[in-house]
C-alpha cells in the first residue's frame, strides 16, 4: 500500500555549546539566522557557562563550541578535544554597580585616566559590599575570580553574606544586583541587552584586564565520530569569513555595536 504522505527529510542542524552572553545579548538571534539562509544548517545552540560548554564538547554532545576563556580553551585543545582554535571577536567586561556607589568602587573619579578594577573589588570587599558572583565557571566567573585574586582578597573568608553565588547565568546575575542595590561583573555585550536597569550603572570600564576575547573549535571527531565535523566546519569557516566577521560588526543595540570581529585563519 502506497504511503498517504511523503516522509520530510530529515533537518540538517549542528549543535552548537556556547555561553550564556552570546545568547542574552541577541548576538545569536542576529546571526544564525543569516548562516542558516546560507547553508541550508540550522544551529541548535546550548546556552551555559564557558566550563559547562566545554564539558559538553568534552563529552561529544556538540559539534562546535564557541566560548570566552582563553586559559580554559587552551586547555582544551592541548587535551585533543578540538580541531583548531580560531579567534572570533571580542567585546569587554564592565564593573556594574548601584549608581550612589556606596563602596566607593568607581575611585569617585568618573573621568578616572587609568581605571583600576583591582582596587575596586578591594573597595567592595572592604565595604563588605553585596556583591553578585555567577559562580557557574563561565567566562565571566573566571574572569571575576581572577580579579579578586589578582586584588588580594580571600573570597574563602569573605564569603559572611556579602559575597553571592548563585550558580545562574549573566542575565538572573544582574537581576539579583538590580534587586538588591549589589555590583556585579558582566559583558558589556549583555549588559546593553539588558532591560531591568534600576538603579545600575555602569562604575569601572576600560582597564586592560576586562579584555574579553571570544574562541570558536570543530569539537575533535576523531575523538567523538558523532560530530557533523562537514557541517561544524563550515559554521566555524562562515563565522571566521568576511562575511560571517560583517554580521558580528553589524549587531547594535541603539546604535551601539557590542561586539567586535577579530577572526584570524591562522591558528591561535
Amino acid at each position: 500500500m502506497a504511503l498517504s504522505q511523503t516522509q520530510a527529510a530529515p533537518e540538517r542542524f549542528i549543535t552548537v555549546a556556547s555561553t550564556t552572553s552570546t545568547e542574552q545579548s541577541g548576538l545569536f538571534g542576529h546571526l544564525l539566522p543569516a548562516f542558516t539562509r546560507k547553508t541550508g544548517v540550522a544551529v541548535k545552540v546550548v546556552a551555559v557557562g564557558t566550563g559547562q560548554a566545554l564539558d559538553i564538547g568534552r563529552r561529544g554532545d556538540a559539534d562546535v563550541v564557541l566560548v570566552h576563556d582563553r586559559a580554559a580553551e587552551d586547555a582544551f585543545m592541548a587535551e585533543g578535544q578540538g580541531v583548531r582554535r580560531y579567534d572570533v571577536m571580542y567585546n569587554d567586561f564592565v564593573l556594574i554597580g548601584p549608581k550612589q556607589d556606596p563602596a566607593g568602587a568607581s575611585g569617585g573619579q568618573p573621568a578616572a585616566a587609568k581605571p583600576d578594577v583591582l582596587e575596586a573589588f578591594r573597595r567592595i570587599a572592604a565595604a563588605r559590599a553585596p556583591f553578585v558572583s555567577r559562580g557557574d565557571r563561565s567566562g565571566t566567573h573566571a574572569a571575576e575570580l581572577r580579579a579578586w585574586k589578582d586584588a588580594g582578597v580571600d573570597l574563602a573568608a569573605a564569603r559572611d553574606g556579602w559575597y553571592r553565588e548563585i550558580g545562574q547565568g549573566m542575565g538572573p546575575a544582574l537581576n539579583m544586583a538590580a534587586a538588591i542595590g549589589g555590583y556585579v561583573l558582566a559583558d558589556r555585550g549583555t549588559w546593553l541587552s539588558f532591560k531591568n536597569r534600576r538603579d545600575l550603572a555602569i562604575l569601572v570600564e576600560g582597564d586592560q584586564r576586562l579584555f574579553n576575547p571570544y574562541g570558536v573549535m570543530l569539537v575533535n571527531p576523531a575523538r567523538h565520530p558523532s560530530v557533523k565535523a562537514a557541517d561544524g566546519q563550515a559554521f566555524v569557516d562562515w563565522l571566521i569569513s568576511p562575511e560571517g566577521q560583517q554580521a558580528v560588526a553589524d549587531y547594535k543595540i541603539d546604535g551601539r555595536q557590542l561586539f567586535f570581529p577579530n577572526a584570524s585563519t591562522e591558528r591561535s
